[in-house]
C-alpha cells in the first residue's frame, strides 16, 4: 500500500466510527447536555494520555462557548490538584477502556465530593461507565494504525463526540457571534468578528455640520475633526450628503467663493453609508472597492458614526 492509500484509509476508518456513532447520540447525550447546562460550576475534564490531551482540547472549547471548564490531569489530582473541584462542578471524565487506573483513583474522590460524573467510554461495560451518572459510548471497532494499538479512531471519535457536547451546549445557551468575539478579542477571529459599532467615531467627535452651513465652517470643521470629511445633515440629523478633501479641491478649481456658498451646494448627495452591525471587515471591502477613506454609520439615514479606515489600520486586518 503505497503511502496515499495509508493517508486515506486512515482517514477513512476514522469517518465509519463517527458515522456509526451518530445513532449512538440518544437520550444519554440529551442528558449529559442537560446536567452541563445546569451545572452552576464548571466542568473539570480527565484523562490520561491521549485521552488527557483531547480532554484538555474539549476543555478549551467549551471554555471559548460559554462554559467554564478546567482540565485536571487525574495523577496530579491525586497529589493535591482534587481541591480544584468545587461541589457545583461537573467531572467529565474519558477513558476508552473505562478501566484507566489514575482515572479510577478519582471515583471515590468525586463521591465523596458529590459532584456529577460524566463520561465518554469506549467500553460501555466498564467501571467508569458504570459509576457514572451518564456516559457516552464512543466505542471503536479498531484503531487506525496496522498494529490496531496507537490511539487515532479513538481520540478522532472521543474529540468529535466532545465538539458535539460543546456546540450543544453553545446553542442550548444561546452563545452569540458578539459573544465569541468577546472570548475572542485577539488573533483573526476577533478581528473577522469585529463589528462597525466597535470602531466608529460617535458624539462630539463627528465632522457633522448643517445643511446650509457656510462653506468656509464646513472647512473648519473638516481642519478641526482631521477625518477629511464633513457630513451633512438636515435639523433631524438625516443624513444629506457628504464634503470631503476631494470635494473642496474640486470647488476650488471651479473657483468657488465658499465665503458665499452654502454645503448644500457644494456636498455629494447620497453618500455610502453602513449600519453599525455590520461587520468591519465588510466596510473594509466596500472603502477598498469605491476607493474611500471614511464611511457614514446610519440607522434610519440618522448619523449614527463614522468609520474611517486608520480604525481598520489599527487592527492590523490590512
Amino acid at each position: 500500500m503505497n503511502i496515499v492509500d495509508i493517508g486515506r484509509k486512515v482517514l477513512e476508518i476514522e469517518a465509519k466510527a463517527i458515522e456509526k456513532t451518530i445513532p449512538r447520540i440518544d437520550k444519554n447525550f440529551e442528558k449529559a447536555v442537560n446536567i452541563l447546562f445546569k451545572t452552576k460550576g464548571r466542568i473539570v475534564t480527565t484523562g490520561m494520555g491521549k485521552s488527557g490531551l483531547i480532554a484538555k482540547k474539549i476543555s478549551a472549547t467549551l471554555t471559548s462557548t460559554g462554559t467554564p471548564s478546567v482540565f485536571l490531569h487525574p495523577s496530579e489530582a491525586l497529589h493535591g490538584d482534587i481541591g480544584i473541584i468545587d461541589s457545583n462542578d461537573v467531572v467529565l471524565a474519558l477513558s476508552t477502556s473505562g478501566e484507566t487506573e489514575e482515572v479510577l483513583r478519582l471515583l471515590n474522590v468525586i463521591k465523596r465530593i458529590g459532584v456529577r460524573l460524566i463520561s465518554l467510554v469506549g467500553n460501555t461495560k466498564s467501571t467508569l461507565a458504570k459509576e457514572s451518572d451518564v456516559f457516552i459510548d464512543c466505542s471503536i471497532e479498531k484503531e487506525a494504525c496496522p498494529i490496531g494499538l496507537v490511539p487515532s479512531t479513538s481520540t478522532t471519535l472521543t474529540l468529535a463526540v466532545g465538539d458535539a457536547i460543546s456546540i450543544a451546549l453553545m446553542e442550548k445557551k444561546g452563545f452569540s457571534e458578539e459573544d465569541f468575539r468577546y472570548f475572542h478579542p485577539g488573533g483573526s477571529i476577533g478581528k473577522k468578528l469585529l463589528k462597525v459599532k466597535h470602531l466608529m467615531h460617535i458624539g462630539d467627535e463627528l465632522p457633522i455640520m448643517p445643511l446650509h452651513s457656510n462653506m468656509t465652517d464646513v472647512v473648519k470643521k473638516i481642519n478641526e475633526k482631521k477625518f477629511g470629511v464633513a457630513i451633512i445633515t438636515d435639523e433631524n440629523f438625516c443624513v444629506q450628503g457628504i464634503i470631503t478633501d476631494g470635494d473642496l479641491r474640486r470647488n476650488l478649481l471651479k473657483n468657488v467663493d465658499f465665503t458665499g456658498t452654502t454645503a448644500e451646494t457644494c456636498m455629494t448627495r447620497n453618500p455610502l453609508s453602513i449600519g453599525e452591525e455590520s461587520l468591519a471587515v465588510e466596510a473594509l471591502k466596500i472603502m477598498e472597492e469605491r476607493l474611500i477613506t471614511s464611511l457614514v454609520v446610519t440607522e434610519n439615514n440618522r448619523v449614527k458614526g463614522l468609520l474611517h479606515l486608520h480604525d481598520l489600520w489599527r487592527t492590523e486586518m490590512i
